[in-house]
């Protein structure tokens, strides 16, 4: 009976049941297994101790280990268990300390430096790595992708020959979309050198290099001004200790009737909430921030907040078409890394997901500016521009 009351700790509101090491079933909050719920199995003591003694960590390390196997049921649906008692029992922990200059590209190389081939694995062409834009569920990933782009260009009021900034800007996808169809000139900076690479090669087969160029370049040490600044994905490795250094130079960089987006993952449950397992596996230095952080310091900035939006399930539905697709190509994946690499992939794509479903992850959209003048007094002009989809204004000019 211990061992059940221990785990109903962890997932107060879930029924389900636990092989351990020895065969023998353990019942959570009342789960029989003539009901056909989960059966998780647990198959050694050590891991069986560690998972309740620290869940948030050992869970996924017993699953890239194969000392924990879903049984029946997925291991999505234990996830989501997860997710929904991650909410209840949240333990506030302190924010990540300052990073600096090397230990960011220490953490972004961890990551991002990866084979650009395992990502082509389940990416889209674009190989946009970050939240798509599902204005209906049932579009493909590479449609939702382009949405994405277009969403995030209608809200830059961007016109051609704008001087536009992209802060994290990964493998070019939108630094190339924003100079091809809106006659934009962008500079993409990263830390990292794989991205770098891709994001170069891909400037110069599309023509794009007088245009768009890209840099190895922390955001902190640009100099030059611009009147459009985007960063997608990027301000969740920045870490809250950093919010002032990271919107201070916003504010520097931003033209005076510029316009500044900031994209990000963020949490509707507070501040100071941390996951051990996808610190040290996946995003060493990461934090996902709470919208009263990053307002805190964008009022400190001077800058002004003209929009913000609320991305819900969108990301939840981008990463159920990544996870299906590296499930579709998991022998690749293994052949290029290994059995446990692939295991962690798993566990990071489904517990991601689950969390965007079940848990307090969204994605928000903060549009900022200097000026409060600068964006039109309703949001009717992000619909307009959307509309324009397939004719983007260098598009029409060239007709």
């Amino acid at each position: 009976m211990m061992l059940e009351r221990l785990f109903a700790g962890i997932a107060p509101d879930s029924a389900f049941l636990v092989r351990r090491p020895d065969g023998r079933l353990l019942s959570v909050n009342g789960a029989r297994e003539a009901d056909g719920g989960t059966i998780v199995h647990v198959r050694r003591w050590r891991a069986l101790a560690a998972i309740l003694a620290r869940p948030g960590l050992a869970l996924g390390e017993a699953y890239m280990d194969g000392d924990l196997v879903v049984e029946r049921g997925d291991l999505y649906r234990l996830l989501l268990i997860g997710a929904r008692s991650a909410r209840k029992i949240a333990r506030r922990r302190p924010p990540p300390a300052r990073i600096d200059t090397t230990r960011s590209r220490r953490n972004v190389a961890h990551h991002y430096d990866l084979s650009r081939d395992f990502f082509r694995l389940f990416l889209d062409d674009d190989l946009q790595y970050s939240c798509a834009y599902y204005a209906d569920p049932r579009v493909s990933l590479e449609a939702a992708q382009i949405a994405k782009k277009r969403h995030l260009a209608a809200k830059l009021l961007l016109s051609p020959g704008q001087r536009v900034l992209d802060i994290g800007s990964g493998w070019g996808g939108l630094a190339l979309t924003l100079a091809q169809d809106w006659g934009a000139d962008v500079t993409g900076v990263t830390l990292s050198t794989e991205q770098l690479q891709e994001a170069r090669e891909r400037a110069l087969r599309a023509g794009l290099d007088d245009r768009v160029r890209f840099a190895l370049q922390d955001y902190r040490d640009v100099q030059l001004t611009y009147d459009r600044i985007v960063s997608v994905g990027m301000f969740e490795h920045v870490g809250p200790a950093q919010y002032d250094a990271y919107l201070g130079a916003v504010h520097r960089l931003l033209d005076e009737r510029g316009v500044a987006l900031l994209h990000t993952i963020g949490r509707f449950e507070g501040a100071g909430q941390r996951n051990p397992w996808i610190e040290k596996y996946i995003f060493p230095g990461g934090y996902i921030p709470a919208l009263s952080e990053i307002m805190t310091a964008v009022e400190r900035s001077g800058l002004i907040l003209t929009d913000v939006e609320v991305l819900r399930l969108h990301y939840a539905e981008t990463l159920r078409a990544w996870r299906t697709r590296f499930a579709a190509r998991r022998d690749e994946a293994r052949a290029m890394y290994d059995e446990r690499f692939c295991r962690m992939w798993e566990f990071y794509l489904t517990a991601s997901e689950a969390s965007f479903r079940e848990g307090s992850l969204v994605v928000l959209q903060l549009q900022l500016a200097k000026d409060r003048t600068v964006v039109p007094q309703t949001r009717d002009y992000i619909a307009a521009a959307e509309r324009m989809d397939a004719q983007p204004p260098t598009r029409v000019a060239a007709e």
